[in-house]
């Protein structure tokens, strides 16, 4: 910080909000002093950094210091009258290389109303279609190139899209985390997200907004399985969006109501989603989509639905394999479950699993099963049940006793 006299309280104000989200403060002044204000500094223990005789030192002082101290960066604020956007400031420290970056102020104007979101890889044939639907909408469509090895950049571009590239492919979850970020830079007040394949009906967009600002929910999600939606589903696809949406479902214990389609990326965020979800660490694949729901279900993030029409018969569809894909989700979901909900999930098979071991051992060592239903591999898989099912107990405790610490920290 870069202080004045006639600023001390403003210093005192900045201080204490760095202070609170985790931040060492270090305060120097230019040339003619700052009594007061560095009086304040002092006693809510920021290091004052004296600068040299010029006037134009003073930024040049805390950047020398905050080098000698081995700190990762510097944020420079010497508009104290204006709040900083840490979060803003964090994302712009990440995508950039500077070891300085100047103050990221909190917006007092109206901000940008809302953003279409795109994440792309090789997506050239839908792309143009999909950004000149959108435009009918908002103003600005961000296309996120993962990494396409076609036009895909060049042909969102020459239809009216903002395009950032990214050199390697960081998959649907890295390109999603781009969006977010990019959301946060610009400072906007929601965000839709669209896939780049055709799938998504981009008249569908105001339908989402609406619901949004009518109810104040942060996620609002274009669902296939909404009473007025007309998705026809393959019969494989529904199985496994069902067995999914119910892991996923139970695994977000204690929240709102089931949400009903969990897999659906076409989905409206709001300015505090969007702050939350630029600096969460999602995971880089397909099921930065679960990622999401577990974020929103621990930040108390009001979902909601509103029926959708998703196209499966598009040229460009995509092209993760269903049961790979299914898969993934599922082990995703079994193992958020487990974390979440030990004693269901793990607690109940896990004694089922001992019990019949137990009873079905001595069974065969008492002499109960007929000597021809008798053999040392029969007794082994028995003792191999109770032994995985008391495994099984085990570890449904340990994460009981770890989720009541949690909750109660």
């Amino acid at each position: 910080m870069i202080v004045a006299d006639e600023y001390a309280d403003e210093t005192a104000r900045v201080i204490l909000r760095a202070h609170s989200h985790g931040h060492p403060v270090l305060v120097t002044h230019r040339a003619g002093g700052a009594g007061e204000a560095l009086t304040f500094a002092t006693q809510l223990g920021a290091r004052v950094v004296p600068p040299e005789a010029s006037d134009d030192s003073a930024a040049k002082a805390l950047i020398e210091e905050c080098r000698r101290l081995d700190y990762p960066g510097l944020i420079i604020h010497n508009d104290l009258e204006k709040r900083i956007d840490y979060d803003r400031a964090l994302v712009e420290f990440e995508e950039s290389a500077a070891y300085v970056v100047h103050a990221k102020i909190k917006a007092d104007e109206t901000r940008t109303d809302t953003i279409v979101g795109i994440p792309a890889y090789n997506e050239g044939d839908s792309i143009a279609s999909i950004v000149s639907a959108a435009r009918e909408y908002v103003d600005t469509v961000l296309v996120v190139d993962d990494g396409s090895t076609d036009d895909t950049a060049d042909v969102a571009r020459s239809a009216g899209a903002t395009v950032f590239e990214h050199r390697q492919n960081l998959g649907y979850g890295g390109a999603l985390k781009t969006v977010f970020r990019r959301a946060l830079k610009w400072d906007v007040d929601h965000l839709v997200i669209l896939d780049g394949d055709g799938q998504h009906d981009p008249a569908d967009i105001p339908r989402l907004l609406e619901r949004q600002r009518d109810t104040g929910a942060e996620i609002v999600v274009g669902s296939r399985f909404s009473p007025d939606s007309n998705t026809m589903l393959p019969v494989y696809r529904r199985i496994g969006l069902w067995v999914v949406n119910t892991l996923v479902n139970v695994s977000m214990r204690g929240g709102n109501a089931a949400v009903r389609d969990t897999q659906s990326g076409f989905r409206a965020y709001n300015a505090r989603a969007i702050r939350s979800l630029a600096t969460e660490p999602l995971g880089d694949h397909m099921d930065a989509s679960i990622d999401v729901l577990y974020h929103a279900h621990r930040h108390g993030y009001r979902i909601e639905e509103v029926g959708t029409t998703i196209r499966y018969d598009v040229d460009n569809a995509s092209s993760h394999n269903p049961i790979v894909h299914g898969l993934v989700l599922v082990k995703r979901a079994v193992e958020t479950a487990g974390f979440e909900r030990p004693n269901t999930v793990l607690g109940a098979p896990g004694f089922t699993a001992a019990l019949f071991g137990l009873v079905t051992t001595l069974f065969f060592l008492l002499g109960y099963v007929p000597p021809a239903y008798t053999s040392p591999l029969t007794v082994i898989l028995s003792a191999v049940v109770l032994l995985a099912g008391i495994t099984v107990c085990f570890r449904a405790v340990v994460l009981g006793a770890v989720n009541t610490n949690r909750e109660h920290r």
